[in-house]
C-alpha cells in the first residue's frame, strides 16, 4: 500500500508515534512518505520504502503568520497525485486532519478519491480542542475524516464529550519497539557513571510545561532524597525545566540532579533508571511511561486520563490522585527500599509494555487502513 503521513516531526509524542508507525509499515513493505515541515526526529536514517517531502512555507509580506494549513494542503496534493498515494493518514486533528480535507476535495475535482484517517492524540482535543474559536473546526475535520482513531479509551470519550461527532472512533494505543525482546539490554557503564556509588536513579521525560507538574516531580525526589541516596535524571526541555534545577539548589540537591536535556534515543538513557515518575495533571495515554515500562522501569504516577490504560497499580508501578506528592513518595520508597519488590516490579513492568509492542498493534492499523482503502469501513 502506498501510504502518506502527515505529523509533527518533533520530539512529541504524536510525532513519535506517527514515525514509528510508518517505519514498521515499511519494513513490512508498504511505501510510505512521511510530509511535514522538518525530517521527524525519529527518522534517523532513510531506507527502503520510505520517503520524505517537505513543506515549505515561504516568507511572504502580506502575512504575520505564514499560512502553514493551506501550503499543507498544497503539498498534499502534489504528493498524492504524483506519487500515487492510496491513503493518507494524519496524525493530530489541526491543521492536519483539515488540510487533509481539503486536499481530499481538490483532489476530487480531478477525478482522484485519497481516503484519510485521523487519529486524535491528546491536546489537539484536551487542550487546543477546547478552545471555542477551534471547536467548529476540529468537529468538521473530525466528522469527514473517513476513519478516526484516538490512542485511548480515556481519549475517545473526552471527544465524545466536547465535541459533536456524529461517527464511530475506533481505539487504537500507543505502542513501543519491543518486537520479541525477552527483556532489556541495560547499559551498565551509563548507569556506573551516573550512578558511581549505587545510588537508585529516578527519571522523568516530558516537555517541562505546567501540565506535567514538575514541581511535584522534584518534591517527591527530595522526600525520597531524605530516605536514601538516590539520583534524579531529567530528560527533555521546556519552560518549567528551570523551576526544577531552582528546587533543588534551594534544597541542598543540585549535586544529586542529572538534566541531559533533549536526547534521541530516550529508550536507551531509561534502560539505567530504577524508577520513572510521571505526575502529570493530565496524560490522553502515557506514552513516556509506557517507554520507561518498556524499557523494564516501574511509574509512579497520576491516576488521570488514559495513564491506568497503561500503568497497572500495585503491578507496573503505583497511581495516585493528581498532586498528591505524599503518596507518590511513599510508594516511590516503598518500591526503592525493597529490593526484592523492584525487581519484580522491573519485571512486571516490562511484561506489561509488552503488551503494547508494535507487533500486537500495527496489525490493527493494516486491517483499518484496508478497509477504508476497500471503502469496507
Amino acid at each position: 500500500m502506498n501510504i502518506g503521513i502527515v505529523c509533527y516531526p518533533t520530539y512529541g509524542g504524536s510525532g513519535v508515534v506517527a514515525t514509528e508507525l510508518g517505519m514498521a509499515l515499511a519494513e513490512k513493505g508498504h511505501h510510505i512518505h512521511f510530509i511535514s515541515y522538518s525530517q521527524p526526529v525519529r527518522l534517523r536514517s532513510f531506507r527502503e520504502n520510505i520517503s520524505y517531502h517537505e513543506v515549505n512555507v515561504s516568507d511572504y509580506p502580506l502575512f504575520d503568520y505564514q499560512p502553514y494549513e493551506l501550503v499543507l494542503s498544497s503539498k498534499l496534493v502534489d504528493v498524492v497525485k504524483y506519487e500515487k498515494l492510496d491513503l493518507l493518514h494524519v496524525h493530530y486533528a489541526i491543521p492536519h486532519a483539515s488540510a487533509a480535507f481539503m486536499a481530499q476535495q481538490i483532489l476530487k475535482e480531478e477525478g482522484i478519491d485519497i481516503p484519510f484517517i485521523t487519529t486524535l492524540h491528546g491536546t489537539d482535543i484536551t487542550l487546543v480542542g477546547k478552545d471555542q474559536s477551534f471547536e467548529p473546526v476540529i468537529t468538521f475535520a473530525i466528522n469527514k475524516s473517513n476513519a478516526v482513531t484516538a490512542v485511548s479509551n480515556s481519549l475517545r470519550q473526552d471527544t465524545l464529550d466536547h465535541f459533536k461527532v456524529n461517527r464511530a472512533i475506533e481505539v487504537i494505543p500507543n505502542f513501543v519497539c519491543i518486537e520479541g525482546c525477552e527483556s532489556p539490554e541495560i547499559d551498565e557503564e551509563l548507569k556506573r557513571n551516573l550512578a558511581p556509588k549505587g545510588e537508585k536513579i529516578i527519571a522523568h521525560v516530558s516537555n517541562y510545561r505546567k501540565v506535567k507538574r514538575i514541581d511535584d516531580v522534584v518534591r517527591i525526589f527530595h522526600s525520597v532524597r531524605k530516605e536514601m541516596p538516590a539520583k534524579l535524571l531529567l530528560i527533555g526541555d521546556g519552560p518549567d525545566r528551570h523551576e526544577a534545577e531552582m528546587y533543588c539548589r534551594e534544597n541542598g540537591l543540585e549535586k544529586d540532579l542529572m538534566v541531559l536535556g533533549k536526547v534521541k534515543d530516550t529508550e536507551h538513557v531509561l534502560t539505567v533508571a530504577d524508577l520513572f515518575l510521571l505526575p502529570s495533571e493530565f496524560e490522553s495515554f502515557g506514552l513516556a511511561a509506557l517507554e520507561a515500562m518498556a524499557a523494564g522501569v516501574p511509574v509512579i504516577s497520576s491516576n488521570t486520563g488514559g495513564i491506568p490504560e497503561v500503568n497497572k497499580h500495585g503491578f507496573s508501578g503505583y497511581l495516585s490522585n493528581v498532586g498528591d506528592v505524599e503518596d507518590m513518595a511513599k510508594n516511590a520508597i516503598k518500591i526503592l527500599q525493597d529490593e526484592k519488590l523492584l525487581i519484580q516490579m522491573k519485571l512486571q513492568a516490562f511484561g506489561q509494555a509488552k503488551k503494547f509492542d508494535i507487533l500486537n498493534i500495527l496489525p490493527q492499523y493494516e486491517s483499518l487502513y484496508t478497509k477504508v482503502v476497500n471503502k469496507t469501513y
